[in-house]
């Protein structure tokens, strides 16, 4: 076979964005030999695209706010299907892990003496996000770039891993290709941690970046690694609608947290019509309680609109549905009649910019259009609460490429935090796992042979498909039959069009050579894509019931007894296997604070 650089680390972390780079501190700081492998530029992963902050029970502005009452909102946002364990975790550590980034160099928004400030945000009972306006997750990745680098952990740019390499039943390293010239690099190491991101790529509609394409996900399988939660994907409530080339581009929801409410074609708040009895008593009834809260929380109840997303998702596609929509299919999202222009501009600098540039709308003075966007995944690697290790020796996972910590749906805020945790979870206990190797797993050629022969493979097909027409034939797929609502039926018709597609893809034929070829890239990633659209599907399938990010028609209920377990996704001799597998205990402790009220 041709030749491929070479390197050698203890740890190799994939994926650039805050959980990958909260990771590779983490190992470097160990003293580990440690690699962080981008598909893009250093700075441009997902995370710099999150904008209203990291939730963390700092007590900053509420004091009768800690990790408890963190606990208990994520819990119930992730309609109980989370894993306690990591939910625990998660709220203990997360103001350590904000505190710690304002030690590195984080400018955070202020209150008047001086602490970081922190804002509203839908399903959290007191403001909790830290921010800096409406750009946290850029100043986010900007401090842990700095720290990553100065620490001296080399970083691989516009690299794509391809393959997982094994020895016995462990990770031995990672085999990818340069985007710029096509030649190939083997990395030989013992610990790999996945911090790929999500999979919104899939859908035709979503807020995420081009990279999102479930790499880490056949990653993972292909390793033999097990997926956790997959039908769960949250479609964000306010994507922008129009104008065309901007469609699904995210809209904060810090514009309902600073005052914003939506409205549907008649001027009518509608969400007050939305709002499910499990969330009732601690909900606004009428909008004069709802506009009493924004100064006086310890009275009155939270406005319907700062419902968990997955709520209000439902309530806009039902409004849209029912033909009280907006000119271009969505609804309004109206903070110019509710709040002085100068206050809008302070508080959502990138809003005003994004709708003032993109759709000539400027929100201090005219409402905006929006309508749910593919956002997030909740499913992942499946993975130990407390190590972030996978199923599978030397495999860790951490951010949104990890499942179990969000449930059936994350609360807004939340994913910062969990890249920021779990992002330095696995870092360390990849590093311990190395430090305590006897010896070390060894790279097997023909291994990485067949990985070459996979990456060549689209140059030499037969012909008559194009990558481009597959991709977007799958994301109208996805769009149509695995959206915010489905049905078996649909579902079954899904499986169907993708497997169609992979039989597709094996014809595909790219052109040109190697040196940043954009169709070969994409052949590439559409093994992943399609993969991905599988395992979300067939979970989706499986669970007959409605809860979180998971809406079906034909089960639009809660089933308590499907409360009661996870389904989890496996690779077995090239097909994918479904297990349910009950959900792990709850402590009495912890049991008792999702009893306290609300």
């Amino acid at each position: 076979m041709e030749p491929y650089a070479t390197h050698d680390y203890d740890v190799v972390v994939i994926g650039a964005g805050g959980a990958g780079l909260r990771a590779a501190i983490e190992a470097r700081q160990a003293g580990l030999r440690t690699a962080l492998v981008c598909k893009s530029l250093l700075g441009k992963a997902h995370t710099v695209m999150a904008e209203g902050g990291i939730a963390a029970a700092l007590g900053n502005v509420w004091p009768e706010d800690n990790w408890r009452v963190h606990f208990r909102d994520t819990m119930r946002g992730g309609k109980l299907l989370n894993n306690w364990r990591m939910v625990q975790l998660f709220a203990q550590e997360a103001p350590e892990r904000v505190l710690e980034l304002e030690e590195w160099g984080a400018a955070f928004d202020r209150t008047p003496d001086g602490l970081i400030l922190q804002r509203d945000f839908g399903g959290h009972r007191y403001a909790r996000l830290a921010h800096v306006g409406d750009r946290t997750g850029l100043e986010m990745i900007r401090t842990l770039q700095f720290r990553a680098v100065h620490l001296g952990v080399d970083v691989f740019m516009e690299v794509t891993v391809q393959r997982l390499l094994t020895d016995a039943g462990r990770v031995a390293g990672a085999f990818g290709y340069r985007r710029g010239d096509g030649g190939f690099v083997l990395f030989r190491a013992p610990a790999v941690i996945l911090a790929t991101g999500g999979f919104g790529k899939v859908w035709k509609y979503t807020s995420m970046s081009w990279e999102s394409t479930g790499d880490g996900v056949l990653l993972a399988l292909e390793a033999g690694a097990d997926l956790i939660d997959m039908e769960f994907v949250q479609f964000h409530p306010t994507g922008m609608v129009w104008p065309p080339s901007a469609r699904g581009i995210l809209v904060t929801e810090g514009v309902r947290g600073d005052g914003g409410v939506l409205r549907n074609r008649e001027g009518r708040r509608f969400m007050f019509d939305y709002i499910p009895e499990f969330f009732r008593a601690e909900t606004a009834e009428t909008e004069e309680e709802a506009d009493r809260w924004y100064t006086d929380k310890k009275h009155n109840r939270r406005p319907p609109e700062l419902l968990p997303r997955d709520e209000v998702t439902r309530a806009i596609y039902y409004e849209v549905k029912a033909g009280r929509g907006s000119p271009h299919g969505g609804v309004y999202l109206d903070i110019a009649s509710r709040r002085p222009a100068e206050y809008i501009k302070a508080r959502l600098p990138s809003m005003y910019h994004q709708f003032k540039e993109l759709a000539g709308v400027d929100i201090t003075r005219e409402p905006m259009e929006v309508y749910p966007t593919c956002h997030y995944a909740m499913g992942g690697v499946r993975v130990d609460a407390d190590s972030a290790a996978s199923t599978l020796p030397g495999l860790f996972a951490a951010g949104e490429i990890a499942g179990g910590l969000h449930g059936a749906n994350r609360l807004g805020g939340n994913s910062l935090s969990d890249l920021l945790v779990f992002g330095r979870r696995a870092g360390l206990y990849a590093a311990q796992y190395v430090q305590a190797l006897r010896n070390h797993p060894q790279v097997a050629l023909d291994q990485v042979a067949e990985a070459a022969r996979d990456l060549l493979r689209p140059f030499e097909g037969p012909g008559g498909e194009n990558p481009y027409a597959l991709q977007a034939e799958l994301q109208e797929t996805m769009q149509e039959l695995v959206g915010i609502f489905r049905t078996g039926d649909e579902l079954r018709q899904a499986l169907d069009r993708i497997a169609v597609l992979g039989e597709r893809l094996q014809r595909v034929r790219v052109e040109g050579g190697r040196e940043f070829n954009p169709a070969w890239h994409l052949a590439l990633d559409l093994r992943a894509m399609l993969r991905t659209a599988e395992a979300v599907t067939l979970a989706a399938l499986e669970r007959r019931e409605s809860r979180g990010g998971h809406s079906r028609l034909d089960y639009p209920q809660a089933d308590p007894e499907w409360g009661k377990v996870n389904v989890v996704v496996r690779l077995r001799n090239g097909r994918l296997e479904l297990e349910r597998v009950p959900l792990p205990p709850l402590p009495d402790e912890l049991r008792a604070i999702l009893e306290e009220r609300g």
